[in-house]
């Protein structure tokens, strides 16, 4: 059973802002903007060389939305929220220069003003122009690069139909949810609505899972129910493209994202299928979000010189330790540091505060991308070593190289890194 639901995007009609025709008259403040950055840059070089004569690491983070532990460290954090500007805008070029610390919320709304917009996005734009660079961030749609059986006996065609072709299979079921999403002309439209996405999508959603924790096998039947619910009916939404590639993530969620060869899409996704049939006792959120990416030439890409498929599950979880709205990821850091990391950690539970088994849905999901030569998301949760990485990188040791004549003292890895490089 199949369901589809269509989004469409156009461009932004661009006029020349007020900031903009004032920007002539503003030497003066460029002048103490200016002052102001280098003063930046020499705090950034001072804690550098702290580092260096205390023998510490450092840690350049960005909007800290990676799920997995890429941002942590027990040295020192520099926060790159300051290295925000637009620094050029070339519109006949379609290119635009912009500091590494720039949030994509951001650039998206500058980038509209110019009639512009970033040729595709990830699910959120929490995140900085230098994370998404430097984590192989993706969506969907072949013809872009990174940053079951009807769909799958049909792929390519769904593949030429649409550029940003997804699919959503809810397990413990035959349904899968197929989504389109083009450039338009047609005007704003929503199908937006309170009840069925908040009411019902989250908290009905919420009490259901945490029911099934008392029964698990509860869970196929909600995968099901969920279905026919919420995406049974088609559904057709136009907006600017940001504010249709992107999408509101409700629940917190454990995460594991992998890129395989495309042509490995059904084996992959009919093996995984097949575990889960044959092992009752795991059992599976919806959705697996299904997306595809063209290849590339970065050595560390997970797509480096293969079209791959995203494969992306997830299991809810809800954090019973609570911050203050007042605390940015950044405060959190430095006030707890590796430490209270390690305690918060223990925390994040399942929905109201339930734990969620999820292991050996975790262990035989990595067994079967591992198997038909996946590659982890570098932000997203995984057990690999170097070892591994050895084996799914062919330019492996060439970064490796690379890495340490850039930074031969290891001032800028941490934990997670130490396990993939060493």
């Amino acid at each position: 059973m199949a369901a589809t639901q269509r989004c469409t995007f156009s461009p932004h009609v661009w006029r020349r802002s007020d900031r903009e025709r004032r920007m002539d008259g503003w030497k003066e403040g460029r002048k103490r903007r200016k002052e102001k950055k280098e003063g930046e840059r020499e705090k950034k070089k001072e804690v550098l060389d702290l580092a260096r004569q205390q023998n510490k690491r450092v840690k350049a983070i960005g909007g800290g939305h990676s799920p997995s532990d890429i941002a942590c460290t027990d040295g020192f954090m520099i926060h790159m929220g300051k290295m925000n500007r637009i620094l050029k805008v070339d519109k006949e070029k379609h290119q635009i220069t912009v500091e590494g610390g720039i949030l994509l919320k951001d650039l998206n709304v500058e980038l509209s003003k110019h009639g512009l917009a970033l040729p595709n996005l990830g699910a959120v734009s929490d995140v900085t122009a230098a994370g998404v660079i430097g984590t192989g961030t993706h969506n969907t749609g072949i013809k872009h690069g990174i940053l079951p059986t009807q769909v799958l006996d049909n792929l390519d065609s769904h593949l030429r139909k649409s550029e940003y072709f997804r699919f959503l299979w809810f397990p413990h079921s035959e349904n899968v949810s197929v989504i389109y999403q083009d450039h338009t002309n047609k005007p704003p439209t929503s199908a937006a609505n309170w009840f069925w996405d908040y009411a019902i999508g989250f908290h009905l959603l919420e009490f259901l899972l945490w029911v099934s924790t008392f029964l698990p096998r509860l869970v196929h039947w909600i995968n099901r129910f969920f279905f026919w619910l919420l995406f049974t009916s088609k559904v057709e939404s136009s907006d600017i493209s940001y504010k249709i590639l992107n999408y509101e993530c409700r629940f917190k969620q454990y995460v594991q994202d992998w890129a395989i060869p495309i042509e490995k899409t059904a084996e992959a996704l009919l093996e995984l299928k097949a575990m889960l049939e044959s092992n009752p006792h795991v059992v599976a959120h919806f959705p697996v979000e299904v997306r595809f990416v063209k290849g590339d030439d970065i050595l560390l890409s997970p797509c480096f010189q293969k079209d791959s498929c995203y494969m992306n599950i997830i299991m809810y979880r809800k954090c019973s330790y609570k911050f203050s709205d007042e605390h940015s990821f950044l405060d959190r850091c430095f006030h707890y540091q590796t430490e209270m990391i390690h305690i918060v950690l223990k925390h994040l539970t399942g929905p109201y505060g339930k734990d969620v088994p999820r292991l050996d849905y975790w262990l035989a999901y990595e067994r079967i991308m591992k198997k038909v030569g996946g590659r982890p998301h570098w932000a997203k949760a995984h057990t690999c070593t170097r070892k591994d990485f050895e084996k799914m990188y062919p330019s492996f040791q060439k970064f490796c190289a690379i890495r340490e004549k850039l930074d031969p003292t290891g001032m800028f890895l941490n934990a997670y890194l130490e396990k993939v490089f060493y």
